[in-house]
């Protein structure tokens, strides 16, 4: 099972904490995937969930564990024009509400409350009481509880 904290969230929201660099790093050490939310400001990538906050370099985004949810359509243009340069570990992919999305990789990113779907990754389970049974990941910001 690939568990994914949301944002960098381990046990809950912490909205002043998530998509900071050192939060989302707290994460990974700890063996876990992180969702993190990337845009494109002006040319330079950034972390952030209702705007561009966090400046971060594309090296990090490289990480094997490192999902990266396109919030405008230059930073999915930007990262798709990275991988074309060479940069294939990048994982990446863009939703608004849809039912559900392919990332890059080829994983099904299901929209909350759209389980079960098999082969899918759960996004928030826990707001829908989602039936992950099929499901071969989950997003969570209480990804510990599913460990």
């Amino acid at each position: 099972m690939i568990l994914i904290a949301h944002r960098g969230n381990l046990r809950g929201k912490e909205e002043s904490q998530e998509n900071k660099p050192d939060y989302l790093r707290r994460a990974l050490d700890k063996g876990y995937h992180v969702e993190v939310d990337v845009w494109d400001h002006e040319g330079s990538l950034f972390l952030g969930h209702d705007k561009p906050q966090y400046p971060v370099a594309a090296s990090f985004l490289r990480h094997p564990r490192v999902w990266c949810h396109c919030k405008n359509l230059k930073a999915l243009t930007h990262l798709n024009n990275l991988n074309k340069e060479g940069w294939q570990d990048i994982h990446y992919f863009w939703h608004q509400r849809d039912d559900a999305t392919i990332t890059n990789k080829k994983y099904i990113w299901a929209y909350p409350g759209k389980q079960p779907l098999e082969g899918s990754i759960a996004v928030l389970p826990e707001l829908h009481k989602d039936d992950t049974s099929s499901c071969i990941g989950i997003c969570s910001d209480y990804i510990e509880k599913y460990q």
